[in-house]
């Protein structure tokens, strides 16, 4: 079983950045699609973004278009989300998860891991 562990939320005011990073363990990880998805208190999980295995196409929901990217390192087992512009509304836990094809997905059933996640908040 692939571990996640995510890294990178925290504090920030409306208007700044974060860049959280997400690590998996085992050697396949090139192999797989994965994902960022977020939680907001009282809401349920929603997409965010994803990437396929080799970053030839990535998805954005749209709350994400124009201020969120993904990307990933396969040498380094990592995929990123850089947040920029964050709005109070992007407050919520935000979990990388993996799915066991090349390809990603906008639906978290469709994923077989996931990490414990990070707490983005951002003040107004």
């Amino acid at each position: 079983q692939v571990q996640l562990v995510e890294s990178g939320g925290g504090l920030v005011q409306a208007g700044g950045s974060l860049r959280l990073s997400c690590v998996a363990s085992g050697r396949t990880f090139s192999q797989y699609g994965m994902g960022w998805f977020r939680q907001a208190p009282g809401k349920e999980r929603e997409f965010v973004l994803s990437i396929t295995w080799n970053s030839g196409r990535t998805t954005y929901a749209d709350s994400a278009k124009g201020r969120f990217t993904i990307s990933r390192d396969n040498a380094k087992n990592t995929v990123y989300l850089q947040m920029n512009s964050l709005k109070p509304e992007d407050t919520a836990v935000y979990y990388c998860a993996r799915r066991m094809v090349l390809y990603e997905s906008t639906h978290g059933a469709d994923y077989d891991s996931w990490g414990q996640g990070t707490q983005v908040t951002v003040s107004s």
